[in-house]
């Protein structure tokens, strides 16, 4: 039997924007553990990144923070990561959104916020098409690089069927499936191996 399928090792593919880093099993990090992170920006200076797959203790909705918001159906907003938690960003697939940064794979952030309000009270549709975050993951100069090296993360494809469908609870397991063996076997690694 080859050992080696279970030392967990970084598949060690360069991060780019667009696609996603995948939390090791072994990574206990409180704001990271079993979190898929969609890459937003990332060269010499740094890496920028909304967590796809975190909920806030105590729910927030966009109704909540957006008064013109507050008559329409709930519209959770998920924790995009530990930086600027007061900032929100929103991952979509409405390619004609004005001010809308391309991400690739059919994703977009941001864009014209007015225009997405109106979006949401025409009644189009949220489920598959956008989710709200508040605040970001960020990585200083050659910090992401180093977590890769020292097999934090997994690199995937961002793949707006996969992040933007999935229920949160599976996106983790779902995107280290993706990536086939030995990373399938690595999903079943169990969150806290004392409680076995």
């Amino acid at each position: 039997m080859d050992m080696h399928i279970f030392q967990i090792k970084s598949n060690q593919t360069l991060p780019s924007p667009g696609g996603i880093l995948i939390a090791s099993p072994l990574l206990n990090d409180y704001h990271f553990m079993r979190s898929v992170v969609l890459l937003i920006t990332h060269s010499e200076e740094g890496s920028m990144g909304i967590v796809m797959n975190k909920d806030f203790r105590y729910h927030i909705s966009l109704n909540q923070l957006a008064p013109e918001l507050e008559g329409s159906a709930y519209i959770p907003v998920f924790k995009g990561g530990p930086m600027e938690r007061d900032t929100i960003f929103f991952i979509h697939t409405l390619k004609q959104l004005k001010g809308a940064l391309e991400l690739g794979n059919g994703l977009y952030m941001n864009g014209d916020f007015k225009a997405v309000q109106q979006y949401i009270l025409d009644g189009g549709p949220l489920d598959g098409h956008i989710r709200f975050f508040a605040g970001y993951a960020g990585w200083s100069h050659g910090q992401l690089q180093q977590e890769i090296q020292r097999n934090s993360w997994f690199i995937g494809k961002g793949n707006s069927e996969r992040l933007l469908h999935d229920p949160q609870k599976v996106l983790w397991n779902n995107s280290m499936n993706d990536l086939g063996n030995p990373y399938t076997l690595w999903s079943k690694y169990p969150v806290y191996p004392s409680f076995n």
